[in-house]
């Protein structure tokens, strides 16, 4: 639809519950070598799933492939402008009710890791904060300002409060065990100088001050005053050092990809890699790692930060953004999570020492009391394997950029690039037959437009005004009408020229679309949009519609940002003439009106009577300010539903429903290790396209024979897997058969299967 009049996106996903906690205190603690949990010292992993950014009937099935892949705990954002849409009036329902979901994870059997901030970033709309702020006589954002402080205490506390009446802190036997408050501020404290400082202590005191029994972490604050603990977010975090050396080094978010901007291509982060970081990040040291995504979801509604990020939130987590496994992310860090979890004693009750050895570098954690070790070794070199002789714990291959777990120094049981999880590749199947979609009917009508031509707003003001100020986030759009009576046949042809640092401008001369003109996605957004008009002698009306594709958020991320504009405010508005003779409008008496007529009237609503025509005659096309409905049938099944956008813009949309679900599915991992092939759904695996044990090449749909391999292997394969949800393959030569392999070739298996 035109002028994105309307964005839909469903997701449904299956409710599965999960035994969960009993209830019981939880006393936590910690120092520099582990967590201490009721006296038990740990290593911890999370993984971030949004609560906004799913259904509460996903909540439970997310929650439980969390688990299932090795997570201790769930991380989650407060996510303030959804909770106090208007200030002192509140929301906690349907995917607003954070306390179900904390519950919900308790149920699991897992922990909480609340980010309380209140400022997000999370490339959320306005970085999460409520609009209203920017409203407030006085107010500076994120930094010691009375009325800035004053309405993040009051919210802050009342959060925490409804987390202590619902007994879900640690000490009262609930799941919260950690929790932030501010995010990543200390990157952007500079330009605010003593007022900034000054304003994070004030946050460390009042975080204190709340007494809720569990520690304050501070991401991105190396000055993060005691008792604070400061963390490390990014794509690598084993040089990190904590400001002090009694505390934990934590990584907050470990980022497994990144987001998506309209139009961009989908950022991919490969497991290998991530596998790397986490690996390294525990050989120096670390004792916390949370993933940032463990499932990214949706950006339902206008909740996309901006300018133009997308609808999906997806980041390339391990669970996609319907909540599928994306493998083999998912199981390379379940088996992970599982090595180090195997050798977690030592970890957290010994010393260490590194040293170089050969082309990689060995770190050696000892338990003094017990003799036990365990060994790390990292090569980090980009292009080139390392082949290192341990004596007598042994010869190891560790290839170009990777990370080995050596139990008792003398058993690999992990290596970061050595994958042996299958992989998935995921399809998108029409929802029922093609008879059915033919008969999906479309009805379409015209978004009314007739009081804003004619310059008929709510109110006036002899000047351009700022967008997020007007609007107070309630739509995406602003009209900016005004009149100029012409007097002098001169200036019967002219060009219309706006300045505007919105994101997307429409231009109407005398009841007529001339033109439209948006900002580019990856630059500066402010343009101009210039354009040839038709003036008549005497009132000529113009009516400007300014449209926002998100409000600065994460380019949120700055100092000030809620200093910045948007919208068509100080302009300048111009005529421009023969001989560049100009005409100022800027300050002119502009009518303003916020939002469509369409969304006042609610036309997405079926349940609301209006008397709007709506015709299913010469369906249009590429037609502007258009609004378009079709009913349907919902899809059938329990596998995640989607309503398809892809095409969609601030334009036209193009909508189909497709099942996501798993079409083939992947192995590849060398010998002496096991392979599992799954399907989800209750599927089974009913055909074997590729089996080879030997050095096979290619990747997940190209595979093909190498130069040797065993004879037996797609037989093997097929009588272990074929007619199975699930399987497991002992890759070894004794399964397979002797291959015709020469010894100096590492063989392993490669399998592609059909569900």
């Amino acid at each position: 639809m035109a002028g994105s009049l309307m964005e839909v996106l469903l997701v449904f996903g299956l409710a599965l519950l999960c035994s969960g906690a009993s209830g019981v205190p939880t006393q936590v603690s910690y120092d520099s070598n582990a967590f201490i949990i009721n006296g038990e010292r740990r290593v911890l992993f999370s993984g971030a799933i949004h609560y906004p950014r799913s259904t509460p009937g996903m909540w439970p099935d997310l929650i439980r492939k969390a688990k299932e892949g090795g997570l201790d705990m769930i991380e989650t954002y407060i996510f303030w402008d959804r909770h106090e849409p208007k200030r002192g009036e509140f929301d906690f329902s349907g995917n607003l009710d954070f306390i179900n979901f904390f519950k919900t994870v308790q149920e699991a059997g897992l922990y909480v890791f609340v980010r309380i901030g209140p400022y997000a970033c999370a490339e959320w709309n306005y970085g999460g904060f409520p609009v209203w702020l920017h409203n407030l006589p006085g107010i500076k954002l994120r930094t010691d300002n009375e009325v800035y402080k004053n309405e993040m205490q009051k919210f802050v506390t009342k959060i925490v409060n409804m987390c202590k009446e619902a007994k879900l802190f640690g000490p009262q036997g609930g799941p919260i065990i950690l929790a932030q408050i501010e995010n990543e501020y200390g990157n952007v404290m500079g330009p605010y100088g003593e007022a900034g400082k000054s304003y994070i202590k004030w946050c460390a005191e009042l975080a204190v001050s709340l007494n809720v029994g569990v520690p304050w972490v501070m991401c991105k604050q190396a000055d993060a005053p005691e008792p604070m603990i400061n963390t490390c977010n990014g794509f690598y975090c084993n040089t990190f050092k904590p400001n002090n050396p009694k505390n934990p080094k934590m990584l907050t978010e470990n980022w497994v990809g990144w987001f998506v901007r309209w139009g961009g291509r989908k950022p991919h982060r490969p497991a290998e890699d991530l596998a790397l970081s986490v690996a390294l990040f525990f050989q120096s040291g670390g004792i916390f790692m949370n993933y940032y995504m463990y499932h990214g979801g949706t950006n339902f509604g206008r909740t996309a930060g901006g300018p133009y990020i997308a609808t999906s939130y997806e980041y390339d987590a391990p669970l996609d953004e319907y909540g599928n496994l994306n493998q083999p992310k998912w199981g390379h860090l379940k088996q992970l999570h599982a090595a180090i979890k195997s050798v977690e004693k030592i970890l957290t009750n010994s010393t260490s020492t590194t040293k170089e050895f050969g082309n990689a570098n060995l770190t050696t954690y000892t338990n003094a009391a017990t003799g036990e070790r365990v060994c790390f070794l990292s090569n980090l070199n980009t292009t080139q394997d390392a082949h290192i002789d341990l004596q007598k714990d042994g010869k190891y291959f560790v290839p170009a950029w990777s990370v080995s777990i050596l139990e008792g120094c003398n058993k690999e049981i992990y290596n970061s690039a050595k994958i042996s999880t299958q992989e998935t590749v995921m399809v998108k199947k029409p929802d029922g037959a093609e008879n059915r979609l033919a008969k999906l009917s479309w009805q379409w009508t015209a978004e009314p437009l007739e009081d804003r031509l004619d310059g008929r707003g709510d109110f006036t003001e002899p000047k351009l005004l700022e967008q997020t100020a007007t609007t107070l986030d309630a739509s995406d759009y602003l009209w900016y009408m005004t009149s100029v009576n012409i007097t002098d046949r001169a200036w019967t042809n002219a060009i219309l020229r706006v300045n505007t640092t919105g994101h997307v401008l429409h231009a109407y001369v005398n009841g007529k679309l001339v033109g439209y003109k948006w900002a580019d996605v990856g630059g500066i957004f402010n343009f101009t949009f210039e354009k040839n008009v038709t003036l008549n002698p005497g009132i000529n009306r113009i009516t400007l519609l300014s449209a926002a594709v998100g409000l600065k958020a994460c380019i949120n991320y700055g100092a000030f940002y809620d200093t910045n504009t948007t919208g068509i405010v100080g302009g300048p508005v111009e005529l421009v003439g023969k001989e560049n003779a100009t005409i100022d409008l800027s300050s002119n008496l502009w009518s303003y009106k916020v939002g469509l007529n369409g969304e006042a009237m609610e036309l997405y609503n079926v349940k609301q009577p209006n008397n709007t025509r709506w015709t299913s005659e010469r369906l249009p096309v590429s037609r502007p300010m258009t609004w378009y409905k079709a009913t349907f049938k919902a899809p059938s099944g329990t596998e995640p539903v989607v309503v398809d956008m892809q095409g969609m813009g601030k334009g036209h949309a193009w909508v189909s429903f497709q099942t996501v679900t798993v079409g083939s599915t992947c192995g590849n991992t060398y010998e002496g290790n096991t392979l599992e092939l799954s399907c989800q759904g209750g599927k089974t695996i009913s055909e074997i396209q590729f089996a080879s044990f030997g050095d096979p090449q290619g990747t997940c749909g190209s595979f093909k024979k190498g130069s040797c391999e065993a004879a037996n292997a797609l037989f093997v394969i097929q009588k272990a897997c074929i007619g199975k949800e699930a399987c497991k393959i002992n890759v070894t030569e004794a399964a397979f058969g002797s291959s015709d392999c020469s010894n100096n070739v590492i063989k392993r298996l490669a399998v592609q299967a059909v569900c």
